[in-house]
């Protein structure tokens, strides 16, 4: 399926896991999920990203087989029923493969094909591929991360990484690129990022924004993760200022408003 990033795109998140940061065991039923999805698309998402396993600090991996029957299902079921991109949002080469012949759209890497055979997965196909920057692993990056120039260590890991996927066989053309606001990053990390996201345009790649109801906001805030839709959508509209083009968001309908605000700006209303 094409997906045309002209203008900004809201990818709407579907956990089907049991204990994700924001949203853990809400939609880890096909039917919930499928609710989640259609509410999702309605109200502005052009991609669903659907996760089987936690990301969150301090998260446990969990087997490609456990991680399969999570999200394979759901897969099968939004290709059928939704006219929508779907992205796959998983570390593990067999997931992509399983998800790939369950007819994904994007592969969405927090690992930045880093594990073991997923390059190779990846250069079999034809699908985008969105490259994180994490620093350690979800049970460790958060234990007192430290940068001497977050943006430039950043940056660097970019480089690296569009060089070794070129090298397996990738177009450059295929890769997005997403900073990884909240792991491996201090408070301060994060916002130093998001101040210098547009530096990151010097790739000429499409450039994801996951800040939605992160950390970053609610210690600046002093607000719980369900407390977050205002201050999410806040930092997706300055993250949009600042050159990106997928806003990944729980929020959707809220986000959707505030794109359709930027758009008016930059681009103006119509003859009335």
């Amino acid at each position: 399926m094409t997906i045309d990033l002209s203008s900004p795109v809201i990818m709407g998140i579907l956990n089907v896991t049991p204990d994700s940061f924001s949203d853990g065991g809400k939609f880890n039923s096909l039917d919930n999920a499928l609710r989640q999805a259609e509410y999702m698309v309605k109200n502005g998402a052009r991609i669903l990203d659907v996760g089987g396993e936690s990301t969150r600090p301090g998260s446990q991996p969990v087997d490609a087989k456990t991680e399969c029957e999570r999200v394979i299902p759901v897969i099968k079921k939004l290709k059928s029923e939704f006219d929508c991109v779907i992205s796959l949002d998983t570390s593990k080469a067999e997931v992509m493969s399983e998800g790939l012949e369950a007819g994904i759209d994007i592969i969405n890497d927090v690992c930045a094909l880093g594990n073991p055979g997923s390059l190779e997965v990846a250069a079999q196909t034809d699908v985008p591929v969105c490259l994180m920057h994490m620093k350690g692993t979800p049970a460790t990056m958060q234990i007192k991360p430290h940068y001497e120039d977050v943006v430039e260590e950043v940056m660097d890991f970019f480089d690296q990484r569009i060089n070794i996927c070129e090298q397996a066989g990738i177009r450059r053309e295929r890769l997005w690129l997403d900073p990884g606001y909240g792991f491996g990053k201090s408070l301060n990390d994060n916002y130093n990022l998001l101040q210098n996201l547009d530096r990151f345009s010097k790739y000429k790649l499409p450039i994801l924004a996951g800040l939605s109801r992160k950390s970053m906001l609610g210690n600046l805030l002093n607000l719980e993760t369900s407390d977050r839709m205002v201050s999410s959508v806040v930092a997706a509209t300055l993250a949009l200022t600042k050159g990106a083009n997928i806003l990944r968001v729980h929020d959707v309908e809220e986000t959707h408003q505030a794109v359709q605000i930027y758009n008016a700006m930059v681009n103006g209303v119509g003859n009335e």
